[in-house]
């Protein structure tokens, strides 16, 4: 609401800027000078009003910007009778402040709630019948039921005889957990299979969820604040302006010349090159699908040097493929694929669904399965085509078949990867192999990435050590992290800085904290959690890692053009405070001449909305 308001003062303050300057050319031009001195007075005004008071906060925070030359000019103006040019003067002054404002609104409304994701509710056994509880009402000990597809709201362990549990957000694991009873389960993980009976821990406040949520908020308050790139002129600029201003006064005993001064310094390539730069790159960017969520984020990601990766859903997809087949009994790799995919259409497992998903990309028409029967989290048998079929895992099939088979089978060369087995007739038919691949084009990607600018790239997960060394084996990164929880993600984030501004990439619950405590987070927003997208400053609105290799370029295209536009536009009024002090240039005029070195340098930063990337 606060935001809210803040944005509307700054539209308003605009259109009484302009309304004041183009009723004061009226009225002059009507041959009325003095109704247009108070009409441009009656512009500047609240304009000056809103900036002093801005000002006073930023003081009261130990901060001194340009401001202070903006509200100098136009006090100045005012008091001796330059009101047109203190109207001027205003005009530019709202409208940068108006663009800055603009694009950063424009990220927020994209955006969704950050707990979108979070259960409001949940289902708890009560008096031999069902009710439907707020989360707080939630104690130790209560029974509750998860449904198919239901976030478990507080930590608990499992009642029924076993639960099937998707933790990828919380843990960075991929692939589904079967929990046995009286195994933990942790909030936030969603059920994969049939429901379960979960009888609560801890209330929802202590959980895990919500501790990461509030790691979330504690890491976005102490995430280092970055300079903005306009406050790292003001001191010097401020100062050489008062000199000369003060100077022009002493030595010539005509105050006009000191007004001509600071209307000719008014810092309009600062408060509009800047914004105008980085808002076209914001636009820029949103083209190659990336979100980035203001102009100061835009500022950060332009300077980073250390990127950290997490794994599932970053690097690698997040969804379970084949990566091998093999047959024991004389099938072909074709029939072990064809069998197990159309037994698998009966069941929502998504390795099931992951194995459909793979005979369907190779054109295989799956027959429709008989007398299905199925063990939630352990695997499926049927009639396919007149043949008994059993899928599952090993031991699943192993014990409806005559126990035999070859001494490798329950091994895999994948590290991570899950061992799909099948029976035929009740024989050991063969197998399938599903891990989660990396995606494609990574290694060139991280190549690329390098090429911008980045120094160090890290992969932090929360995977087992043997999975994330056999990722990291092939890509040539700097270091590997693995069995890490959120907050050693965070911690992670906080030691890299000793070498420079981090990035940090991920899409899970559980990279929430690290991605608000990085000084640039981005989130996979495609498929990433709600949590993730709202911690970070950066989201890819598509699904590719990819995506983030042009929104560095235009990130670092857009600053090097805000930087041109700004030195440019500095010495012009430098030149012109000179020649105002040296009484060659009255205060309109300096106000005209302001105005034609702000369109300069705005046309040229206006060239980050055709950055190649």
């Amino acid at each position: 609401m606060i935001q809210l308001f803040r944005d509307r003062l700054k539209s308003g303050l605009l259109a009484i800027a302009l309304i004041g300057l183009v009723s004061g050319l009226g009225l002059m031009l009507g041959q009325l000078p003095a109704s247009a001195e108070i009409a441009w007075a009656a512009g500047v005004i609240p304009v000056l009003v809103a900036l002093i008071v801005e000002i006073v906060r930023s003081l009261l925070k130990g901060e001194v910007g340009l401001d202070i030359v903006a509200a100098l000019s136009m006090s100045a103006a005012l008091l001796f009778g330059e009101s047109l040019a203190a109207a001027v003067v205003a005009v530019m002054y709202s409208g940068g402040t108006f663009l800055e404002s603009y694009a950063e609104g424009r990220a927020r409304h994209e955006m969704k709630d950050l707990l979108s994701r979070v259960p409001r509710t949940a289902t708890r056994y009560h008096d031999g019948a069902l009710e439907e509880v707020a989360l707080d009402a939630i104690r130790p000990g209560d029974l509750m039921l998860i449904r198919q597809g239901d976030v478990a709201p507080v930590d608990g362990t499992v009642a029924s005889d076993a639960a099937l549990l998707d933790q990828s957000a919380m843990t960075g694991e991929s692939l589904p957990v079967r929990l046995e009873r009286g195994q933990d389960v942790m909030s936030g993980s969603t059920n994969a299979g049939k429901a379960f009976d979960l009888v609560a821990a801890r209330r929802a406040r202590n959980s895990t969820y919500a501790g990461i949520v509030r790691l979330v908020e504690a890491a976005q308050q102490s995430k280092a604040p970055m300079a903005r790139l306009a406050d790292r002129y003001s001191l010097a600029f401020l100062a050489i302006t008062i000199a000369l201003a003060f100077a022009a006064w002493w030595f010539t005993g005509d105050p006009v010349r000191a007004v001509a001064v600071l209307v000719v310094a008014t810092p309009c390539p600062l408060i509009l090159a800047v914004p105008v730069a980085l808002v076209a790159g914001l636009s820029r960017a949103a083209h190659f699908g990336v979100l980035i969520k203001g102009a100061k984020h835009l500022e950060a990601m332009a300077q980073v040097r250390t990127l950290i990766l997490d794994k599932t859903g970053t690097l690698t997809d997040g969804r379970p493929r084949i990566v091998a087949a093999k047959s024991l009994c004389g099938l072909t790799e074709h029939e072990i694929l064809y069998f197990a995919a159309a037994l698998d259409q009966a069941s929502k497992h998504p390795i099931a669904q992951a194995i459909v998903v793979a005979a369907g990309d190779r054109g295989m028409a799956l027959p429709i399965p008989q007398n299905v029967i199925e063990i939630p989290g352990a695997g499926v048998e049927g009639i396919i085509d007149g043949r008994a079929i059993v899928v599952g895992g090993v031991g699943f099939v192993m014990a409806r078949t005559d126990g035999t088979g070859p001494d490798d089978f329950l091994r895999s060369d994948e590290p991570g990867a899950v061992v799909v087995a099948l029976a035929v007739d009740g024989k050991l038919a063969g197998y399938l192999v599903m891990s989660d691949a990396l995606r494609s084009g990574i290694a060139k990607f991280l190549a690329d990435v390098r090429v911008e600018g980045i120094e160090r790239i890290l992969l932090a997960t929360g995977d087992r050590r043997a999975v994330a060394d056999a990722i990291a084996g092939e890509l040539g990164l700097d270091g590997v992290r693995a069995d890490l929880t959120p907050d050693q993600k965070v911690l992670l984030v906080l030691s890299e800085r000793k070498n420079g501004p981090v990035m940090m990439v991920g899409d899970g619950v559980n990279d929430a904290p690290a991605l608000a405590a990085a000084d640039t987070g981005v989130a996979m927003g495609a498929r990433g959690a709600a949590a993730s997208a709202e911690a970070a400053d950066v989201v890819l609105l598509v699904d590719h890692l990819d995506r983030l290799l042009p929104g560095l370029k235009v990130a670092r295209g857009s600053r090097r053009i805000a930087v041109q536009s700004v030195i440019a536009g500095i010495g012009l009024s430098l030149a012109g405070m000179l020649a105002a002090a040296l009484g060659f240039i009255s205060p309109v005029q300096g106000a005209i001449l302001q105005e034609a070195i702000d369109v300069a340098v705005i046309l040229n930063a206006l060239r980050a909305l055709r950055i190649k990337a």
